[in-house]
């Protein structure tokens, strides 16, 4: 959840300095655009992986704090709760075997961190479902002092204590006096470095397919013992960091876990969103002065936009940085859950990246023809119902087309998200990473773990919901059965097969 803070106390003065310092931020940006001071060639691309601790008994293993100390690897940092890792990839470029490189990274990382840890062990799943309300109460946040501060002002600001409602196959109902929840959501998260000048087509085009993606992708399918949603993960995430009131819901204010509300023609559109929407969270203020900075032709970094954007949640972030000697933006895609399986990870940053960059360098962009409510809505039914989702799609023949499509170009209409992917969408990727000039081998083999995933109705969500219920149809509790099918589930990750080959014992 983002870069350490020292722990203070915030007075109103703070935030008053603090908004001022992100509006001369966010000017100081907005020079930068003009003056052409980013890095746009030879892009790079990121990878982390948010992971679970669980001990001999599949149960949360709160040890995090011991594990880093054993790992001794600054690849590896806390997340939000004591059960938490994340592991933050170097970066490096797709082109080539770039994609296989991640993948040969990442098992490294992985085997070498399971040897050093004692007592526990690393499972990539999108909620742990062995996870009861108790093993996620305030007193497991991380030792991080950011954490609880923002535990504490998130709260503050509410007034209240958040409540988790989330209607599904069955109904969780959950009041909460901390964010603790959240730590349940563990994710992918991919960063595409690209241009100023692509950095629109390309967020457009993440928000485009995230109904798909998070379709494909589902691995979080319970919560508490309770089955919900295919990806749980993202009505939890946007229901426990919520700052809103209901009043406050009712009046209009954004959510800070937020799809968004339009397309952009700028990255500026949405720091300027985030800074006129959105209170401060932790508004410390740092001494820098990007003006000067800037002036002296040194690259400023832009403290106060950065750590504000850090806790506006978007499920594709904006992220601006510097590596070496230049700046330059990233486009954060937030919406996979992590896991099943290695493979699986890179197939699905595969068709991520494939299918945003063939739709971002399309002649029609794909947003000139899709509404904006369209995509929020496919988002939903993707995260709802998993492979079994129907959306929406420009230039798919439908009894029903969607009144709100432009009037002209082709109409939207509805479909079976696997039909999309397999008819449309794969294609589109391919011809993305051909783009990207990786290698097609390679390509060839992560798209047709996506094709098999559509091909027999398996991902993560929908193996967990077969294994659990095949155990309970042999005579299991759901407790049993869920801590029995995560037994095969970290045994099968650790095998490295995709999940859609998995047998269901």
């Amino acid at each position: 959840m983002g870069d350490e803070v020292e722990a203070q106390q915030f007075t109103r003065a703070d935030r008053t300095r603090y908004r001022e310092k992100m509006r001369t931020d966010l000017d100081v940006l907005a020079r930068m655009l003009t003056e052409g001071r980013f890095e746009a060639m030879s892009p790079m691309s990121g990878l982390e992986i948010e992971l679970n601790l669980i001990d001999d008994r599949f149960e949360p293993a709160m040890r995090n704090a011991e594990a880093l100390a054993a790992i001794a690897d600054p690849q590896f940092q806390t997340e939000l709760g004591r059960f938490n890792l994340e592991i933050n990839v170097p970066p490096r470029r797709l082109e080539g075997n770039g994609l296989g490189d991640f993948a040969d990274a990442v098992r490294a990382a992985l085997d070498s961190a399971e040897q050093k840890i004692s007592g526990a062990r690393l499972v990539m799943i999108g909620i742990l479902p062995t996870l009861r309300p108790e093993h996620t109460d305030s007193e497991h946040l991380s030792a991080n002092p950011r954490y609880a501060m923002l535990n504490e002002q998130v709260l503050q600001a509410r007034g209240e204590d958040i409540a988790i409602s989330i209607d599904g196959v069955e109904q969780l109902r959950l009041s909460t006096d901390s964010v603790m929840p959240e730590a349940a959501c563990t994710s992918t998260q991919i960063h595409l470095q690209v241009g100023p000048d692509d950095f629109a087509p390309y967020w457009n085009a993440a928000q485009a397919i995230a109904g798909v993606q998070v379709a494909v992708g589902a691995n979080s399918p319970f919560l508490y013992g309770k089955r919900l949603v295919d990806e749980s993960r993202i009505p939890l995430f946007s229901q426990a960091t919520d700052t809103r009131t209901d009043d406050l819901k009712a009046q209009g204010v954004r959510p800070r876990v937020w799809f968004g509300e339009r397309w952009i023609d700028s990255v500026l559109d949405l720091y300027e969103e985030n800074t006129t929407y959105f209170a401060a969270l932790l508004p410390v203020v740092g001494d820098a002065d990007p003006v000067a900075e800037l002036d002296a032709g040194r690259n400023p970094q832009l403290d106060e936009l950065q750590l504000h954007n850090g806790t506006v949640y978007r499920w594709n972030r904006p992220v601006y940085d510097i590596a070496g000697d230049r700046p330059h933006l990233r486009v954060e895609n937030r919406v996979l859950p992590a896991g099943p399986s290695v493979i699986d990870t890179m197939a699905n940053v595969a068709f991520f990246a494939g299918l945003v960059r063939a739709l971002a360098e399309q002649d029609r962009p794909i947003w000139t023809e899709l509404p904006f409510e369209v995509a929020a809505a496919n988002f939903a039914a993707g995260t709802r119902n998993g492979l079994a989702a129907t959306v929406n799609w420009p230039g798919v023949n439908s009894a029903a087309a969607t009144p709100s499509a432009p009037a002209r170009g082709q109409q939207v209409g509805e479909t079976a998200v696997t039909d999309l992917v397999l008819r449309k969408l794969l294609p589109l990727a391919a011809d993305g990473l051909r783009r990207w000039q990786i290698d097609s081998t390679e390509a060839d083999q992560l798209l047709e773990i996506i094709e098999r995933r559509c091909l027999t109705g398996i991902n993560g969500a929908t193996w967990q919901t077969s294994a659990v219920a095949a155990r309970e149809r042999a005579g299991e509790s759901r407790d049993s059965a869920l801590h029995g099918m995560l037994g095969d589930y970290r045994r099968l990750m650790a095998e490295g097969q995709p999940v859609h080959t998995w047998p269901v014992s």
